[in-house]
């Protein structure tokens, strides 16, 4: 799974082409709006990837795919609530204790157990993300990223805990090699971008890929998604 998702990238003749434009979008992700177009690339290759496509897909179809990384924008947002509302509320409690004493140990236990919190419903989000974006990216309905009894099937499957696994290596990897091109001042930042987003598409693959096993989505192409619900 880890040798085909990487070489997956490659198999289309416009690889190159794809892997500079995703590059290109993400170091301007700080102008917001090319962030939210690679996050609609990145769900349209988990789309393709489920019904068992080969080749990666285009950049093509620009306002489609900006809508649809808003969407996963949105529920990534709603999914990170949680911790983001646990760091707020640990914060404010450890700053309203923090006066010495016996009253500074117990600001020191808030900071403490608070970071631990937001730690685990931080890693219970980034397991459960995938799962919910790869809903959505099947349906395309935002709803189904929040159904709870696909995520308690999908989130216990050894399919699915293998395949995040296998893309949280290729992120680690990836990351690894970033950091150390990050001694070539400017130019080792930029190409590891680039590093970045080619592990990035190689990971969602795997992501799409595992969904397809775990529902046929690829038997069902020409169905539309209430048809797929009918059966």
């Amino acid at each position: 799974m880890l040798t085909e998702s990487l070489s997956y990238v490659r198999n289309s003749d416009d690889w190159l082409k794809n892997v500079l434009i995703g590059g290109v979008l993400s170091l301007l992700g700080f102008l917001i709006i090319p962030t939210f177009l690679v996050l609609g690339y990145l769900l349209r290759v988990v789309r393709s990837s489920m019904r068992g496509e080969e080749r990666p897909p285009a950049f093509d179809e620009w306002g489609e795919m900006l809508v649809d990384g808003l969407k996963g924008f949105a529920i990534a947002l709603a999914y990170s609530l949680v911790p983001l509302l646990l760091a707020i509320v640990f914060a404010v409690l450890t700053g309203v204790t923090a006066n010495g004493g016996d009253i500074g140990v117990v600001s020191g236990l808030f900071g403490l157990v608070g970071a631990l919190l937001v730690f685990v419903t931080s890693l219970a989000v980034a397991y459960a993300l995938p799962a919910g974006l790869a809903s959505y990216a099947e349906t395309d309905r935002m709803g189904s990223a929040f159904d709870t009894g696909m995520l308690r099937s999908t989130l216990t499957s050894g399919t699915y805990a293998t395949a995040w696994v296998t893309a949280f290596v290729v992120f680690l990897g990836a990351g690894i090699v970033a950091g150390a091109l990050n001694v070539v001042p400017l130019l080792g930042t930029v190409v590891g971008v680039f590093v970045s987003f080619y592990a990035a598409v190689a990971g969602y693959h795997i992501i799409g890929r595992a969904w397809g096993e775990m529902h046929p989505v690829e038997m069902r192409d020409g169905e539309m998604p209430d048809e797929r619900a009918a059966i």
